[in-house]
């Protein structure tokens, strides 16, 4: 709950209307979630829901890429699957053991919240946008999974970064149900890269792949120099580097809210 509460605190002081909203989530659950809104009177499609990672809200990360969205005209749902559960973070936690994981409850809170933000006065229809970063962007793989109970027309598009593609990669039924971007840092040794260029040769036209050269795991986030990790449960040995890689974060910052308008990403 903390990392939610200073999520917020640093979107209120960013010059954008927020506001802290209940979202009913899976099995009674209610999910705390800040709600960005455009300066303008109307929307730009699509609105989007953004996935925290494993440590939960990262405001350093997820607060600016929030303002960046809105201040594109696009209004953005950040709900926090581990806080609205009594849960801190979950990187030092083993996979197998996590209770709340991306392809079971974080995949129901994805559609919970999405049914959500498509009931809101003003959102534009057509579907919403599903993008999320590390645990988040898996959350977000297994989301865009052809599946069972995934609501027809609810998403319009899917945002992946640094997820695990190795799962998606060894799922021989795995196809997306809408367009996917996938950005990975291709020095990235907690998520690497290759399992999501092999996603992406199998699915051409429909898997989009973007892979930035020196770039490491939370490439996008601001003013977080590269450092090494220890504990991190997905990485080989438990330690990973992570942080900022000014160059691939402007890039991203361009090529993302393109994409998701337009499907036609700037030219590198």
């Amino acid at each position: 709950m903390a990392a939610f509460l200073a999520l917020l605190a640093l979107l209120q002081t960013a010059g954008v209307h927020v506001e802290r909203v209940a979202v009913p989530g899976p099995n009674g659950v209610n999910l705390d979630a800040a709600l960005v809104l455009p300066a303008g009177p109307v929307s730009r499609a699509p609105a989007i829901i953004a996935l925290h990672g494993c440590g939960g809200p990262f405001p350093m990360r997820d607060g600016p890429w929030a303002v960046n969205l809105a201040r594109a005209g696009h209004a953005v749902l950040l709900p926090d699957s581990f806080g609205s559960r009594g849960l801190g973070s979950q990187c030092g936690v083993p996979l197998g053991q996590r209770g709340v994981t991306h392809d079971g409850a974080r995949r129901d809170d994805s559609i919970a919240a999405a049914r959500w933000l498509m009931a809101q006065p003003g959102t534009p229809p057509g579907g919403v946008a599903l993008m999320g970063w590390s645990n988040g962007g898996s959350t977000v793989l297994a989301t865009a999974r052809v599946a069972a109970g995934l609501p027809p027309g609810l998403f319009r598009r899917f945002v992946a970064f640094y997820p695990g593609c190795a799962g998606p990669v060894g799922d021989s039924g795995w196809r997306p149900s809408a367009p996917v971007m996938v950005l990975v840092g291709q020095d990235d040794d907690w998520t690497p890269a290759p399992p999501c260029h092999a996603l992406a040769a199998r699915f051409p036209g429909q898997v989009t792949m973007i892979g930035y050269p020196g770039a490491h795991h939370d490439f996008d986030a601001q003013d977080r120099p590269v450092k090494v990790r220890e504990g991190a449960a997905t990485a080989v040995g438990g330690r990973a580097h992570a942080g900022t890689n000014e160059p691939a974060r402007q890039d991203a910052y361009a090529r993302v809210p393109a994409w998701l308008e337009n499907g036609a990403p700037p030219a590198r």
